[in-house]
């Protein structure tokens, strides 16, 4: 019996599913969250919602939901009560990846490395590149069909998360990408390369760009006080094309928290060891060898009620100085 039977077998029966992506979602969450939702509806599931925490402010991760026509729920409106059994893709445990601290997954469906939750059906691949890829080979294996929504969800999907980045894809990911490539719609997917930048996501960037201290081939830099968030990763994505740089990390101060997006092509560099290293005993950090990330209460690095420039240089210090440590780097002289 392959896992997706297995799946589906544990569904037969159940009348309602929660699903639920990890904060802030990115286009392989989002998608793997709808494909596990068309495996319920197969296995016979009256009920199924799909709820994120955080927000979503990538402007194409908002036109990825809007153009085609994800229903997503705020956790905000999440009752476990109603709903026979839970399920989380793209991440395993609650903590540092769901506003929901509390929700005790019954499914678990991830690509990233990490101890493996107790509950009733868990798939973690890490030889996997994404989390959609393991949810395309389930859809093959059952011999569903693949609507246009679905299709074009897990093509974005697969190429936003491993391929348009050749950061380390799998064979699996291909092999998905050639699967659900005749079931999308190719000029909706341009519609989303075309998603335009919001004015905060450049005054982000251009802050990045203007505060950058590099040592060595590693750069990092400070994208200062953002309603955006996944400007980081988009900074962090288009500072290591700089010449002479493969390992990048971007931060910035998001509410009450200092988020970090980190990014290396350096063989020699794991960024989710370097982060866990430098900020795990301070918030939660963690990833892969070519991307991570990390958060960490403001409260812990600087006084909130400081002068907000005097708060973003002392926490950016501070962040500075952690990630260079970690990384054996000379810091900079005060």
């Amino acid at each position: 019996m392959t896992r997706a039977q297995e799946l589906v077998e544990y569904l037969a029966g159940i009348e309602s599913l929660a699903v639920i992506c990890h904060d802030n979602p990115d286009p392989d969450c989002i998608a793997s969250a709808l494909a596990l939702s068309a495996i319920a509806e197969f296995s016979g599931v009256e009920e199924t919602e799909l709820f994120y925490g955080g927000t979503v402010s990538h402007q194409q991760n908002r036109a990825f939901i809007n153009l085609l026509h994800v229903n997503l729920e705020h956790t905000e409106q999440f009752d476990p009560d109603r709903f026979d059994r839970i399920a989380f893709v793209d991440h395993a445990r609650p903590a540092g990846h769901t506003e929901l601290e509390s929700a005790t997954p019954d499914i678990v469906i991830d690509h990233h490395s990490t101890k493996a939750p107790v509950c009733d059906f868990v798939d973690l691949r890490e030889e996997y590149g994404s989390t959609a890829a393991i949810l395309v080979e389930y859809i093959r294996d059952l011999e569903m069909r693949m609507n246009v929504q679905l299709g074009s969800a897990l093509l974005f999907a697969l190429h936003r998360e491993r391929i348009d980045f050749i950061r380390d894809p799998t064979s699996h990911e291909y092999e998905a990408a050639l699967f659900v490539y005749p079931h999308a719609d190719l000029e909706l997917l341009e519609r989303l390369y075309g998603a335009a930048f919001s004015p905060s996501t450049v005054d982000a960037i251009g802050e990045a760009i203007r505060n950058r201290v590099q040592r060595g081939a590693t750069l990092a830099t400070s994208a200062g006080r953002t309603s955006e968030r996944d400007a980081l990763a988009q900074a962090a994505d288009y500072l290591l094309n700089v010449e002479g740089v493969d390992t990048v990390l971007v931060f910035g101060i998001v509410n009450d928290t200092v988020d970090m997006s980190a990014r290396s092509i350096d063989p020699r560099v794991h960024a989710g060891n370097v982060l866990q290293q430098a900020f795990d005993d301070v918030g939660s950090a963690g990833g892969h060898a070519d991307m991570a990330g990390a958060q960490i209460p403001l409260g812990l690095f600087a006084d909130s009620d400081a002068d907000d420039d005097d708060l973003v240089e002392f926490a950016s210090r501070r962040v500075l100085h952690r990630f260079f440590d970690a990384l054996h780097l000379e810091r900079e002289e005060e």
